[in-house]
């Protein structure tokens, strides 16, 4: 599969990511020789949208090349933490670590995971000079082939390259970096997904532009602003920073309130004094309060309100109800209603008149309850409160860990990120995804929250780390860690420890444990493998060491995540006359060589008699088989097809 990737990769365009998704939705508007005929696209989409031709972008050295490196596969392989994955805690788990470059993550994830994702929060490398981002691009482009794949000159090529093997600290640099994994993030969002990005000031007005460019503006939701330093930085310049942003963006437009959070129960007594048999309940002006609108602008919300002496109300006038109310201010401004005469026809239970300095006043009331739900509220675009704080986080990361020492500078709060999961509204079944995980610090959020949650029910997360060394002078090497990766998945070991000891019986309940993988880049040496197989030199596949250096769990986990099962697949092994193969689902995989005749009749055996027995590929690995052995089992899929047992089983052969 490798060299069916690299051969791929070789043809891909910077443009070739969205012109997939205008052929899989508007295929006929394209001509025979792959062109795009504008024209068929604007009467295809006719009225619906509105088509301008002016505008304005975003635009930056290396833009051209961040789509090309969303439209590149990945060659990463990926490589299953056989010891740990095996231990009891983390064998179901659906809880997913990662530790590789994110943008090959991204790519592996999309095979599984697209559209399916509800919330994802990221705290990128900010791009100032005490938090440089990494590079590790793996496409060693010549500068005359990056230039004639991208229509720049050659001088502009050599600079996009310089910033992807040494690195820059210029806007350009940082957004080239960030775009093609904000480009995949939105493609994982699930259609009420919302991704929070954490970000300073250095490059907020960058990433707000990249993110309209990417998501829409019309998907914008909040920048809002986050007391992360309560004391400030005394190094600043002229003033002690106190803030960062997390910019809120949705996959599609979302309704008002749907990021609105539960009240809590102590603002619900404060704020509902009144009760009835309904329960507790506040009184709400029903005037407008704004002096925006009123009978001037709004006449259909402008009509009289009937009120007896008791204070009861009727929208027709009669012997009881006398008083005619409107909605009038102080100074004879006539103002209106926030409901029109219909709804308050058919609310008029919740109607009540009170007589307000010598006038009457029209209220309506407001329950804690609706619906069986309890209200909602909106949060404010500034979050205060030392729990949100860096130096929280400093100091959970630090409990965990048992020292005073910085195992991990400056991690975020696991309040902070909490509280991005109730605007989310992640629930059972959901997924979570942080692919700058550093800490580990939404893990332990995920695990938070999901720990006050009945049975300890709740999301499952997927975090992404590269395993960055660490410096043999920072107190985490001082404690045995050697990367990056390393410190966050011990942070959820502890974490999950913590728990295990302060609420057992919730414990027992919850998903504590996490599936871990790591991607790798193929070997020079293996490349060279891969480059020179002749399938018809049988010498060369009888003999061949391919396998040896990817290893049988490596190649059938990365097939596993290419064909859409995901991280924590686990297919069943299937015995083959001695020959270990094993099956999941559409798919049958052949990975080792030494399948004998007998294998092979075995395994059409199954197609013709076992009912159950049904996928529709059957994938080999080629290095492990003789051109011989291939053209035995196709023509057994030939025969299978003839005989109707199962007319669409595929033989992919993969190398």
């Amino acid at each position: 599969m490798i060299k069916d990737v690299l051969e791929k990769n070789e043809k891909a365009t910077p443009n070739g990511a969205d012109l997939e998704v205008l052929k899989k939705h508007f295929g006929m508007c394209f001509n025979s020789d792959g062109s795009l005929d504008l024209e068929k696209l604007k009467a295809r989409l006719g009225d619906q949208v509105a088509i301008s031709n002016e505008g304005y972008e975003l635009k930056f050295l290396g833009k051209n090349y961040a789509r090309l490196l969303t439209s590149l596969e990945t060659t990463t392989v990926v490589v299953p933490d056989k010891k740990h994955n095996a231990k009891p805690e983390n064998a179901k788990s659906k809880n997913v670590y990662i530790s590789g470059d994110n943008l090959d993550a991204l790519k592996h994830l999309l095979q599984s995971k697209q559209g399916q994702v509800k919330c994802i929060y990221i705290d990128p490398p900010y791009n100032t000079d005490s938090d440089a981002f990494v590079y590790t691009d793996s496409f060693n482009f010549k500068v005359d082939e990056l230039a004639n794949k991208l229509s720049i000159t050659e001088e502009d090529a050599q600079r996009i390259l310089d910033f992807t093997k040494r690195g820059s600290a210029s806007h350009s640099a940082w957004l080239l970096f960030m775009y093609p994994r904000l480009m995949l993030a939105r493609e994982l969002l699930a259609k009420e997904g919302v991704i929070f990005i954490s970000i300073d000031d250095n490059e907020v007005d960058n990433l707000k532009l990249l993110c309209d460019d990417i998501f829409g503006e019309d998907r914008f939701i909040a920048k809002i602003t986050t007391l992360c330093n309560p004391k400030g930085r005394s190094q600043d310049m002229y003033l002690a920073t106190c803030h960062e942003y997390l910019l809120v963006y949705s996959r599609t437009k979302l309704e008002k309130g749907a990021l609105s959070i539960d009240k809590d129960q102590s603002k619900i007594i404060s704020e509902y004094p009144l009760e009835d048999e309904y329960g507790l309940y506040r009184e709400l002006e029903l005037r407008n309060t704004h002096r925006d609108f009123g009978k001037h602008n709004r006449p259909n919300l402008y009509y009289p309100i009937y009120v007896n002496e008791f204070g009861d109300v009727a929208l027709e006038s009669s012997a009881e109800f006398n008083t005619a109310v409107y909605p009038l201010w102080e100074d004879g401004f006539e103002g209106c209603w926030t409901w029109d005469k219909k709804k308050a026809s058919n609310e008029i239970e919740l109607l009540v008149g009170h007589e307000v300095k010598g006038r009457w006043t029209i209220f309506r009331k407001s329950y804690a309850m609706q619906d069986g739900e309890v209200v909602q509220r909106q949060l404010k675009s500034i979050w205060l409160g030392r729990k949100i704080s860096t130096e929280r986080g400093q100091e959970v990361v630090n409990s965990l860990f048992e020292t005073d020492e910085k195992i991990f500078q400056g991690p975020k709060s696991p309040w902070l990120v909490e509280k991005i999961l109730a605007m989310s509204h992640v629930g059972d079944g959901d997924v979570v995804l942080d692919f700058f995980s550093g800490s580990a610090t939404t893990a332990d959020a995920v695990l938070r929250a999901n720990e006050k949650e009945a049975e300890g029910k709740g999301p499952s997360y997927i975090l992404v780390q590269l395993p960055e060394s660490i410096p043999n002078d920072k107190p985490a090497y001082k404690f045995g860690y050697r990367t990056i990766d390393e410190i966050g998945q011990a942070r959820i070991k502890k974490a999950a420890a913590k728990i295990v000891a302060e609420n057992p019986k919730v414990a027992k309940t919850m998903d504590l444990g996490f599936k871990h993988y790591t991607l790798k880049e193929v070997e020079g040496n293996t490349l060279d493998k891969i480059e020179k197989f002749d399938l018809n030199d049988n010498a060369l596949a009888a003999t061949d060491d391919i396998l040896k250096e990817f290893g049988v769990d490596t190649v059938l986990a990365t097939w596993l995540v290419h064909d859409g099962y995901g991280f924590s697949a686990e297919p069943k092994v299937v015995d083959l006359d001695g020959y270990k193969a094993y099956w999941m689902e559409k798919h049958i995989y052949l990975i080792e060589p030494g399948l004998s005749d007998k294998g092979i009749s075995a395994l059409f055996d199954k197609f013709e008699t076992e009912g159950s027995f049904n996928p529709g590929n059957v994938v080999v690995f080629g290095y492990s088989f003789s051109w011989t052995q291939l053209e035995a089992l196709k023509n057994n899929l030939l025969k299978i097809a003839a005989n109707g047992t199962n007319k669409h089983v595929i033989l992919d052969k993969r190398y």
